[in-house]
């Protein structure tokens, strides 16, 4: 278990879903004539304008607008994904300036498959803990790839979700320890020149989901010696709806605790932003005193797992930025043409 010497927390939060969405039975229709069950209701789309950045950039004005933080004391703006725009350059030091941070901060790309968010957090965390900086975002945000008609196309989706890591006496949610867990198990992969990952079969969800998200979830309540009753809500991976609610079955978490967090129905999974962006929607109804468990995942790859505490500033600051709820409302539906024609399904010369 880790836990900084200097107390933390998060000072905001903030997430981004862009209003896009198309139907897993739009997807259904075009490769297997509609026939057969879908893992999720719809998955949000980028806009033909949009990308880790700019979602990035959306989700981080939120945070620091609930934090009501002006960008130049960050100390580091970490952004995690498995689609940046750029090969070489980095989102990062785009994402800070747009936000408009002072030149003297880190900057820095962050890659572990769906978890590269949360590994930014776990830095964040022990940035700002060992007193080398007062506050620091992390952010999760992915547009995911899925070749056409492949499994991943009908929950591969784009969002982004932006934790504020500072001293845990401003904070809104004090992070009270954190756990990681590491495996090389064969899940999803894709090699550098290729556009669209590869599926793991069998191997996604035992060894790899499963496995390691209960070991780090178990891990941190036995070293907390605490029990999944002594959570009032909790959040995990989501990459269908099924797999969450499994695990939250398995680990002992009732439909209850996590129902708030559960957005991949109708926003699929977009990769490393899910838990954060699940976590974002737990922080827009919780109440001060109230406990919240995340764990995270990276395909094939590892967990984290954290435990926060609601504190008294959570309210006041709730309405400074857009609700997670807002984002999930305002859904415009597109067909597969138009969603093949914005993800470069369509290769034209």
């Amino acid at each position: 278990m880790m836990k900084p010497i200097r107390p933390v927390g998060l000072v905001g939060y903030g997430a981004y879903v862009p209003r896009y969405r198309i139907a897993a039975r739009e997807i259904a229709r075009m490769w297997t004539d509609g026939q057969g069950g879908v893992p999720v209701e719809a998955k949000s789309v980028p806009g033909p304008d949009e990308d880790v950045i700019t979602m990035a950039i959306e989700a981080g004005r939120n945070a620091l607008a609930r934090a009501a933080l002006p960008a130049e004391r960050l100390s580091a703006v970490w952004v995690g994904s498995e689609s940046h725009p750029y090969s070489v350059k980095p989102s990062g030091t785009v994402v800070a300036e747009a936000l408009g941070a002072s030149h003297w901060i880190s900057a820095a790309d962050w890659e572990f498959a769906c978890k590269a968010g949360s590994e930014a957090l776990t830095a964040s965390m022990a940035l700002v803990g060992s007193g080398m900086a007062d506050y620091a975002l992390a952010i999760g945000a992915d547009t995911a790839q899925g070749r056409p008609g492949d499994a991943l196309e009908y929950t591969a989706s784009a969002g982004a979700g932006a934790l504020l890591v500072g001293p845990a006496e401003e904070a809104l949610a004090t992070i009270d320890a954190t756990v990681s867990y590491v495996s090389d198990t064969p899940d999803f992969y894709r090699r550098a020149d290729r556009p669209y990952p590869v599926h793991g079969n069998r191997f996604t969800g035992e060894p790899a989901y499963f496995h390691q998200i209960i070991s780090a979830a178990r891990r941190l309540l036995d070293e907390l010696g605490r029990s999944p009753g002594d959570f009032t809500y909790a959040v995990f991976h989501q990459p269908n709806t099924k797999f969450p609610q499994t695990v939250a079955k398995r680990l002992g978490f009732s439909e209850a605790q996590i129902a708030p967090g559960l957005l991949s129905p109708r926003i699929g999974n977009p990769y490393s932003g899910a838990a954060l962006v699940g976590l974002c929607a737990i922080l827009d109804v919780a109440r001060p005193g109230e406990t919240i468990f995340v764990t995270t995942y990276g395909s094939g790859a590892g967990s984290d797992a954290y435990a926060l505490t609601v504190t008294e500033r959570l309210p006041a600051c709730r309405e400074r930025a857009p609700l997670t709820a807002t984002y999930l409302e305002r859904e415009v539906f597109v067909d597969y043409a138009t969603y093949a024609k914005w993800r470069g399904k369509l290769v034209l010369g």
